[in-house]
């Protein structure tokens, strides 16, 4: 698989090669020190992959990146800064069409910078085979879907009410087809939703607050003892993962902690909905996002084996197929969807219409 790093920093250009050069599957075929390097780069070697800094003199990442879909469509892998505005930056890239990121700490050393080498190798070589095509879509605009009428949604005849919980696992590629999804999320939703997304903690804090100003739903980003309420989104914050409590009256709560502390993700898809089908059982809708490795395939057996009916996102649609191909094998999946259909298929779950808007009354919840 062939690489192209593109990075303003010396250090950082010979640190990735140096990553990049110990997988023998993987070789590194050029470097650019700006993004106007990089789109040229990218039109001269046609690499399989590029590696691509944001903070660039001449032409920065996020540009490069939007010239590069436009024109010459790649798999984007950035790296991105261990910050706040590192996150938002990021999580514009994805928008961009930038396939996944790579967080990097700015204090890092060449002693600490072999840390981020697993995720960096594995995150290539997933999004290396994906398919892309051209991009040309505003940096800002907001994904929305109309309600979808394919038979294969409307065999599930789902209905308001038939829900109290409804858990999502996703990894690479995960939040734009999110952003999709939740966009086109009636107000008026007849249960909680609770979100896994494989994030450093930044991230998933960046992308709640986003999301809650794009969405008719409340969207907040999660703590323990939060009581899960309609209507309202919880989105599982990095580097922890997320269980669901039933309580008293089968009251639902979140708790966040470090266990399992053996998982590899964090948040785990797993530890969600394994916990959901202790607490819900039949009354959980799982849906399990593009994203590579197994992650959600345990937890998804347990929730269908409870009685809890489970979503994978189909193949065409994913950028990675491994999370959601995992769980159709271990024959968990009831069907296998694009974002429109699940969207659609949750957005039937939605209940009469309120008397006033639903978004402004989870926030008046979430903080009780």
């Amino acid at each position: 698989m062939r690489v192209l790093i593109v990075d303003d920093s010396g250090f950082m250009r010979r640190a990735i090669r140096r990553m990049i050069e110990s997988d023998p599957d993987l070789e590194v075929v050029g470097e650019a020190a700006n993004g106007k390097e990089a789109v040229e780069q990218v039109k001269k070697l046609k690499p399989d992959v590029v590696t691509l800094d944001i903070q660039m003199p001449v032409m920065d990442g996020l540009a490069a990146l939007a010239q590069i879909m436009a024109e010459c469509p790649t798999p984007v892998l950035m790296c991105s800064s261990l910050t706040k505005e590192g996150s938002r930056e990021a999580l514009r890239a994805l928008r961009l069409g930038a396939r996944d990121f790579v967080a990097k700490d700015a204090s890092h050393t060449s002693l600490k910078i072999d840390e981020i080498r697993d995720d960096l190798l594995a995150k290539i070589k997933a999004i290396g085979g994906s398919k892309v095509r051209r991009f040309v879509r505003a940096p800002e605009q907001v994904l929305k879907v109309s309600r979808d009428d394919s038979s294969r949604v409307k065999k599930l005849e789902l209905r308001a009410g038939d829900f109290d919980l409804i858990a999502i696992g996703s990894s690479t590629g995960g939040p734009p087809v999110l952003e999709k999804i939740l966009t086109s999320l009636p107000a008026d939703l007849s249960a909680p939703v609770v979100i896994a997304q494989h994030m450093p903690v930044v991230f998933t804090k960046a992308m709640a607050e986003r999301l809650d100003t794009q969405c008719a739903v409340t969207v907040v980003h999660g703590m323990t003892g939060m009581p899960l309420h309609p209507g309202t989104v919880y989105i599982a914050p990095g580097g922890q993962h997320v269980h669901i409590r039933a309580g008293v009256k089968g009251r639902l709560t979140l708790r966040v902690s470090d266990e399992p502390k053996e998982a590899y993700y964090k948040p785990s898809v797993d530890a969600l909905l394994e916990s959901a089908a202790k607490a819900v059982g039949k009354r959980c809708l799982g849906v399990v996002l593009t994203g590579m490795g197994r992650d959600g395939a345990i937890g998804a057996k347990a929730l269908a084996d409870a009685g809890g009916l489970v979503l994978a996102q189909d193949e065409g649609s994913c950028v990675v197929y491994g999370m959601p191909k995992a769980v159709v094998a271990a024959g968990a999946a009831k069907a296998s969807l694009t974002p429109e259909e699940i969207a659609a298929a949750i957005g039937h779950l939605g209940s009469a219409p309120p008397a006033k808007k639903a978004g402004e009354a989870g926030r008046q919840r979430a903080s009780a």
